[in-house]
């Protein structure tokens, strides 16, 4: 039986040429980009040259480009370097209720520490309006931090008005754009962003890498202390083999974004049309909302996701509802909690199908027919 991987929002594949660029740094380039020895300086040169690469990915400038260790570091660095950095200017920070845990545990640790968090409420299609945040605002706003696009259901959130509303405002804007990078164009200045959270194995990338995106002028203190890397934002000996492969990645993701929005939604459209012809009873979640090209959120009526889980991974199908799997049961995911209460079904019926490398069309057809057979066998 072939296995068919659907879960591309939780990671990819790395992309052999990206594979190869890894290999080739451990093989031939090991000095440490801050020595100033011929050995240094080639690392450095390799350094500079993606570092000025993904800042181009951007729009931004290679100065405001942090390397990490991926989105979540990527989010702590934002929020806790900005609400240090800040902290003689305010205590208040907006965000919304369907974010990343990177940025929702960050914020409930802040409000332990005294820091006052809004935490907006999406609607039924997992979107929060300007007008909320401009509710929200307060002269003691240090910091709005509002995701691109939604990791479970894939909804877009208005960032370019949201950063248009801030305008003048002391507040500092962040955006986790882990889920949408290298999925759709990102122009920082158009956005109207401070700081952007992005990590590399969500684009056919390698685990363990990633970049913040910080505005020039702007501060955060540091999470750790230790030598000068990074203009002294973020210590620690730069992993260079993982950053050029890193590179590589979005290289080939910016060049096929175009023809891989066409074959996401493409594939969204085989998979649905195969559930129809199966006579599948299903919804969509959030059809009315601008959405990540991947990402595709189903209720299966009369399921139970544990149950739907396991027989899809028993079928080689690989997918995911969106939350986290603690003791041997699945914990309603908190993004569909918001946008459909606690008492909805869809909470306990919810797939995430997600596209990316490897997959074909025959592919995708071939797992909603499973999909179909189990979801037949499994209403109550």
């Amino acid at each position: 039986m072939t296995t068919i991987y659907l879960d591309h929002a939780a990671t990819t594949p790395v992309h052999p040429a990206v594979t190869a660029s890894y290999k080739k740094q451990l093989e031939t380039v090991f000095g440490n980009p801050s020595s100033i020895h011929s050995f240094g300086r080639e690392a450095r040169k390799g350094l500079d040259i993606a570092r000025k690469m993904l800042a181009q990915s951007i729009q931004a400038e290679p100065t405001e480009i942090i390397f990490t260790s991926g989105g979540t570091e990527s989010d702590n660095i934002a929020i806790f370097g900005t609400a240090t950095a800040m902290r003689d200017k305010g205590n208040h920070i907006i965000t919304t209720n369907i974010e990343h845990h990177a940025v929702l545990n960050p914020c409930k640790q802040l409000e332990l520490l005294g820091y006052e968090v809004t935490y907006l409420e999406v609607n039924e299609e997992g979107q929060i309006t300007p007008e909320q945040v401009k509710a929200a605002l307060k002269e003691s706003t240090i910091l709005v931090s509002i995701m691109y696009g939604n990791n479970e259901v894939g909804t877009i959130q208005p960032i370019q008005e949201i950063g248009e509303l801030l305008t003048g405002h002391q507040a500092k804007f962040h955006t986790d754009a882990v889920q949408a990078y290298g999925l759709v164009p990102l122009d920082v200045d158009a956005l109207g962003v401070d700081l952007l959270s992005v990590s590399a194995h969500k684009l056919n990338g390698p685990k363990g890498v990633g970049f913040l995106y910080q505005r020039k002028g702007n501060d955060t203190a540091p999470l750790f202390f230790g030598g000068e890397q990074e203009r002294k934002r973020r210590a620690g000996t730069e992993n260079l083999p993982a950053i050029i492969a890193f590179a590589e990645a979005v290289s080939i993701a910016q060049e096929a974004m175009a023809r891989n929005k066409e074959t996401y939604e493409r594939y969204a459209t085989i998979l649905t049309e195969e559930l129809d012809t199966q006579g599948t009873i299903y919804e969509v979640n959030a059809t009315q909302a601008q959405r990540l090209p991947h990402i595709l959120n189903i209720s299966f009526p009369g399921t139970d996701i544990e149950s739907l889980l396991v027989n899809l991974d028993m079928a080689g199908v690989a997918v995911s509802s969106g939350s986290a799997c603690t003791a041997g049961s699945l914990d309603p995911s908190h993004v569909l909690t918001a946008m459909f209460g606690e008492g909805s079904p869809k909470l306990r019926n919810s797939v995430r199908f997600s596209f990316g490398l490897g997959l074909d069309e025959e592919k995708v057809k071939e797992a909603a027919e499973r999909t179909a057979k189990i979801v037949k066998r499994l209403v109550k």
